[in-house]
Formats: C-alpha cells, structure tokens, sequence
C-alpha cells in the first residue's frame, strides 16, 4: 500500500507544524489531530494511510488511540508510527503491544522517520 495521506496526532502546534512541513516537503498529504480523541475520530472519517501519535496527551493519551485505532475494524489497517518524547524501552514495548507498528523518539530523526515510512509502504 502505497502512503500517501498521514494524521498527524500531537497536541504541541509546533510538533504538528515541524510534522507537517516534513511529511509535505515529501510529497504527503497531511491532516492533522490536537488530541487522542481527536485523532480516533479523524481516523474514522479520514481513513489516512499513516497514523503518526504523540503520547503525552491531555485526555486519552497516544497509547489509548492507538489502541482505539488498531482495534476498531473500521481503522485497524492503518498502521501507527508512535512519535514521542517517551524513550525508555519499556515504553517502546508498552507502545508496541498497542498495536503500533514503529516507534520514534523526539527530536524527529527526519531521515529515521521517512525511511520508517517508507518501510511500511
């Protein structure tokens, strides 16, 4: 499957803002979400190739939409990179089981991230 169209799901609008100017730079469509509640929904209605999600999030955090996403059967075909500042390799694995397919860490490894991409496609 071919990514053409990414959520983008952070509730900083500078993470958002240096996301998008990446995935767009790229040739990426990109919508955008401000929090996990936001982004289950966005998923729904938008159905995006890629999920990319924060965790650290007021309200349902990136765990719990990712979980949300790759358990619903309207969304669970997208795949979820998660993007966070939440290094630890426990939170890796905890992000993992949830049901994401990748994980980075913050500062975005713009190289890193486009080749996870380009992995999942």
């Amino acid at each position: 499957m071919a990514i053409k169209k990414v959520l983008v799901v952070d509730d900083s609008a500078t993470e958002r803002h240096v996301l998008g100017e990446l995935l767009a730079k790229q040739g990426f469509e990109v919508i955008f979400a401000e929090s996990g509640e936001q982004g289950v929904a966005t998923a729904k209605s938008a159905l995006p190739d890629l999920g990319l999600m924060d965790v650290g999030m007021p309200g349902l955090n990136g765990f719990q939409a990712t979980r949300a996403i790759t358990k619903d059967d309207a969304t669970q075909h997208i795949p979820v990179i998660i993007c966070t500042t939440k290094g630890q390799e426990t939170d890796k694995i905890w992000g993992l089981r949830q049901g994401a397919k990748d994980y980075v860490t913050k500062p975005i490894n713009a190289q890193e991230l486009l080749g996870k991409i380009a992995a999942l496609g």
